[in-house]
């Protein structure tokens, strides 16, 4: 099959072995996949939890066709649609835990739509209701809300009954955007005096959950807008891996702060999670209440390009691979 593979000269389209299904896994005839933010540290040749290094098929999520099964795989069979989370993804054919995967829902949604949902639906759904323990009625601060991630992220809190959703980004064009996924208060980070705007869109209280894409440039602001016994749940450093930690602050305010990643789960975690978090959103996702925009398709065969269009960080949504 073809895929893109890590060289070491960069991401190329290439041959590769085409996988098979262990027992628990299905093969998937890949259609489209969509990029993530990990995919430009393995893009480059860091390993992101067990995947990573020379050889490597880039690729975190797609959508196609089931081509087969293995032999303990129930709920699934070949020429069924779906949408899952998945390893080379990057790929004509991919293989994966048959308890990541979801069906497509049976209405309008394309196959570039599908292969946009399966990371952001399991990484917010716990981020915002399994880490962040959501509840009806709270407020919620997304740090890094113009991503696809958080773009989900909004829209989920709100579905799952937040009564304030705001959303951060640097830009401003994007932060005019964030409004039409659920965004009640749009925060501008480089504005020093951000947390006093959560704080008056919160009478004063501060916000219950914050969901961190962003991390280190921001997290003493993250406690200063945090309510007394507000959780934040690190999901992303995309800000940086290393930062000022105003300790006293933290005790002060008797905040949570929640690491999260999928990359020390095991496959049952894993497959609880994907399972609660299709309880929760399904129907909304089936509705197309749940959605996210794509910014630009690209051909497998042009999966470098895709990689360096999302390192110049200037999409709005999603960037799909079409096979």
């Amino acid at each position: 099959m073809k895929a893109a593979v890590v060289t070491e000269q960069g991401v190329q389209y290439t041959d590769a072995p085409t996988p098979s299904p262990k027992a628990n896994e299905i093969l998937i005839k890949v259609k489209a996949a969509s990029l993530n933010r990990a995919d430009l540290a393995v893009a480059s040749g860091h390993r992101h939890g067990t995947v990573g290094g020379t050889g490597t098929i880039v690729g975190l999520e797609c959508a196609g066709e089931v081509e087969a099964v293995g032999a303990d795989v129930k709920d699934f069979k070949p020429g069924d649609r779906v949408m899952s989370s998945a390893a080379g993804g990057f790929a004509e054919y991919a293989v994966t835990d048959s308890g990541r995967a979801h069906k497509i829902p049976a209405n309008n949604m394309s196959y570039e739509q599908a292969a946009c949902m399966p990371v952001a639906v399991q990484t917010m759904h716990n981020a915002l209701v399994g880490a962040g323990r959501l509840k009806k009625g709270e407020s919620v601060l997304i740090q890094g809300a113009s991503s696809g991630v958080g773009l989900l992220g909004m829209q989920i809190a709100k579905h799952m009954g937040a009564s304030i959703v705001m959303g951060s980004s640097t830009n401003e064009g994007r932060r005019g955007k964030l409004k039409d996924f659920g965004c009640d208060v749009a925060i501008d980070t480089t504005d020093p005096k951000w947390p006093e705007k959560v704080k008056e869109a919160t009478a004063g209280k501060g916000v219950d959950l914050i969901v961190d894409q962003v991390s280190a440039g921001v997290m003493n602001q993250n406690m200063e807008a945090a309510a007394i016994l507000g959780r934040i749940v690190n999901v992303g450093r995309l800000g940086g891996m290393k930062g000022e930690f105003n300790f006293d602050l933290h005790a002060l305010k008797r905040i949570d702060y929640i690491g999260v990643t999928f990359r020390t789960r095991s496959p049952d975690e894993v497959r609880a999670i994907v399972k609660s978090a299709r309880a929760d959103l399904w129907p909304a996702i089936e509705s197309g209440k749940l959605h996210l925009p794509i910014d630009r398709t690209f051909p497998l065969s042009q999966a470098a390009e895709a990689l360096a269009h999302m390192k110049a960080n200037a999409h709005f949504g999603k960037i799909v691979l079409v096979v």
